[in-house]
């Protein structure tokens, strides 16, 4: 279990914590001063090894291999109730290979295929896209737990409200993903096609085909703020579509793709070090990477707050002031743990009682202790004297030669 600092609680934060957003705070970030971005950076990087964000990459990693095929049922559930999910799924595939490794697109390119081609209707879909909802969410909740780490906050919120939210962030992360997919799908001969039926002009298509990457860019962006804004146990300062520590995220993750891509095909020997298992080594690293350049990303948005807090005068240097969306199960863990600590030293005094040592006066026993021994210690010395005197006389010199 993660231990908090006292001044890390949600019940001590929600009372001295002020308003996320508090009008002392810079607004605009060419506001914020060049000392305090110097700070922010050397935070970021420090706080990121204080937190020991790489561990957290790595149990995120297994979140995200337990959620990614629900994942991917519901992203093709949700796709084949309006449009042609194997189309999607290989248009998806094909920007995958563009920057992720071969191994990687051939692990998994499979069981999307599969799961593209299988018959749904009816209630069969609806409970097929709930459960996969479910599933899916466990590695969202694991990034709001990862995120708490990172605002130096525990988790308040009930079961009930964080499950809510974590279900709600899939959801839209998952709508969002499928938009992106269908804005894949619309392009080349498709969009020539979709584009002849309603009567647009050929330049609007060429504009479109341009167009559509920033906008897709900016898509997947939001879902990273998303991610950012809602899982953590923080009321945060109002939302932004795009902030910084997710496009330093996206662009993280991008430059560390390919060079990971560029290094396993032409230097790794994944494949004949772990066999079959190659291909797996290589998406679990793959996902390592994402969720490092997630990590990294959210710190550097957690300092940033930290910087504007500390412009502010607000007393941030030592914890992120950030107030809690909700205490009720931290004080219900508080309580919890006061009543095993209370316990415990119930048991404590009862066998201490048991061996008559006593609990109640620790100093007048180490005075009765001292009391006891002083004889003893005289004596001792008494001793000593005897033999030394015995010693320096004649008859105990010739005593002792023999």
């Amino acid at each position: 279990m993660a231990t908090h600092d006292a001044s890390e609680t949600s019940t001590a934060k929600a009372g001295q914590a002020p308003d996320p957003n508090d009008s002392r705070k810079p607004d605009n970030l060419r506001d914020v001063d060049k000392p305090s971005w110097k700070y922010v950076l050397k935070k970021t990087l420090r706080e990121f090894n204080k937190d020991q964000c790489t561990d957290l990459a790595a149990a995120l990693t297994y979140y995200a291999v337990l959620s990614l095929f629900p994942a991917i049922l519901a992203l093709v559930s949700l796709v084949g109730i309006f449009g042609d999910p194997e189309k999607t799924t290989t248009a998806l595939l094909d920007i995958v290979r563009g920057f992720a490794p071969a191994e990687t697109v051939n692990t998994v390119s499979g069981v999307v295929e599969d799961l593209a081609n299988a018959p749904a209707a009816g209630l069969t879909l609806v409970i097929g896209l709930a459960t996969a909802l479910w599933s899916a969410s466990g590695y969202v909740g694991a990034f709001g737990r990862a995120m708490n780490r990172v605002y130096e906050v525990d988790e308040g919120r009930p079961f009930v409200k964080l499950r809510g939210t974590m279900l709600v962030v899939t959801l839209l992360a998952i709508v969002i993903i499928a938009i992106l997919a269908g804005m894949l799908v619309l392009s080349g001969p498709v969009a020539e096609a979709v584009g002849g039926l309603i009567g647009l002009s050929g330049v609007f298509l060429a504009v479109w085909n341009i167009a559509k990457w920033p906008v897709m860019v900016a898509l997947i962006i939001v879902i990273i703020a998303v991610l950012y804004y809602a899982t953590p146990n923080v009321k945060q300062p109002k939302f932004k579509w795009m902030s910084m520590g997710s496009g330093i995220a996206l662009f993280v993750f991008l430059i560390a793709s390919l060079g990971f891509g560029f290094y396993v095909g032409n230097f790794g020997n994944y494949n004949k070090t772990y066999g079959a298992l190659g291909g797996v080594i290589v998406m679990l690293l793959w996902l390592w990477i994402l969720n490092l350049s997630l990590l990294f990303g959210a710190e550097f948005d957690a300092e940033l707050e930290r910087g504007r807090q500390l412009e502010a005068g607000i007393e941030a240097e030592e914890t992120i002031q950030l107030p809690p969306r909700d205490t009720k199960k931290s004080e219900k863990l508080q309580a919890q743990e006061e009543e095993d600590i209370r316990v415990g030293r119930e048991l404590r005094e009862k066998y201490s009682a048991q061996h008559g040592e006593g609990t109640e006066d620790p100093a007048g026993d180490d005075n009765d202790r001292q009391q006891e021994t002083e004889p003893h210690r005289e004596r001792v010395r008494d001793k000593v004297r005897d033999r030394a005197s015995h010693r320096e006389s004649p008859g105990g010199g010739e005593h002792g030669n023999r």
